[in-house]
């Protein structure tokens, strides 16, 4: 049989790529925005050069299938990892905010919100019970139109989006509480790496509520002072609950340890990294600079743990190929034995 007949050993390895894979964008992401909040900015680009070139590809991907094959593009779009493309995009567009970037953000905003209503009810009528972690990306995907907005708000004096920002920020915590009671919680000792969006998804939140402080401190009136307390209140204790969530998941993981790479190990590095921006953020926001350092050290924590799961990764991908070739038809004969 002819090579030309059958997929080349690279698309029969893409084609496993789970919707899911859309973590890696998030997370490469999201460390990039907190190297850049730490003054690492050399670094920071280094990564968001990496998030960006996984985007492009992912998001192609994503395209190409709704045309050629749109059975297998619903079966995606309804699993609860096909909310990594909204939350990703935003992501994105967040750091390209921080970079002056503002034409760009601001389609990348348009862009995750045209997206995101369709896939949340796809993804919502499919909840069940007992949930992995996977359950809480519909309020981290909402969380993030709201902390794109929000950033982009306050980088182009924009009221109107600042107060349509507040709009998926209570949504994304309203979807969190029913994801809480969808939950599984012995994921916290089984799961592959998802369960840590228990986490993140606080962690988003509280970043949206300090980005939409800061909004306010721009010098555009958006609330009365009374609002800037509940907000104010309501930050504080979505970035604690966030913290307790980062002991409680640490503390799992020391206890029951999952040492093998899956690609689902990209949900925990996201979590990591959206722990340490938010408290980065928060420390200015909230006018506590002693969180400075434990956000510095969170962020530490957070490259090593991207560069456990990228070497994991590598690794994964060669032994996948290696598998792919050594499996398609037209290309046995030429494969080592």
């Amino acid at each position: 049989m002819s090579s030309g007949s059958s997929p080349s050993p690279l698309r029969a390895w893409w084609a496993q790529r789970p919707p899911a894979a859309g973590a890696a964008v998030m997370a490469t992401g999201i460390v990039s925005v907190a190297l850049h909040l730490t003054g690492h900015e050399s670094l920071s680009r280094t990564a968001l050069v990496l998030a960006c070139a996984a985007w492009v590809t992912l998001a192609a991907d994503f395209v190409h299938l709704l045309p050629a094959e749109r059975t297998r593009w619903m079966t995606r779009a309804g699993t609860p990892g096909a909310l990594t493309a909204v939350a990703a995009t935003t992501v994105l567009g967040t750091r390209f905010t921080l970079l002056g970037w503002t034409p760009l953000a601001a389609v990348l905003l348009t862009s995750a919100a045209l997206l995101w209503p369709g896939l949340l009810v796809l993804v919502v009528r499919r909840w069940g019970r007992r949930m992995p972690g996977a359950v809480f990306l519909g309020c981290v995907a909402t969380e993030g139109l709201a902390v794109l907005g929000a950033t982009l708000a306050a980088a182009t004096s924009t009221a109107w989006l600042a107060h349509a920002a507040l709009v998926p920020f209570w949504l994304g915590i309203v979807l969190y509480l029913i994801a809480l009671f969808r939950f599984d919680l012995r994921q916290v000792a089984r799961g592959r790496g998802d369960h840590w969006v228990a986490g993140g998804a606080l962690a988003v939140s509280a970043l949206a509520g300090a980005e939409l402080l800061a909004a306010a401190g721009t010098g555009m009136y958006l609330w009365n002072a009374d609002d800037q307390a509940v907000l104010h209140d309501l930050t504080v204790f979505l970035l604690a609950l966030g913290l307790a969530w980062y002991a409680v998941l640490l503390a799992a993981e020391i206890a029951w340890p999952r040492l093998r790479y899956d690609v689902r190990r990209w949900s925990t590095v996201f979590p990591l990294g959206m722990t340490a921006a938010a408290t980065l953020s928060a420390a200015t926001v909230l006018d506590a600079p002693w969180l400075e350092t434990p956000g510095r050290a969170l962020l530490w924590i957070a490259v090593a743990g991207w560069l456990a799961v990228a070497a994991g990764a590598v690794v994964a991908a060669r032994a996948g190929l290696r598998s792919a070739a050594g499996g398609a038809p037209g290309l046995r004969s030429t494969a080592p034995r």
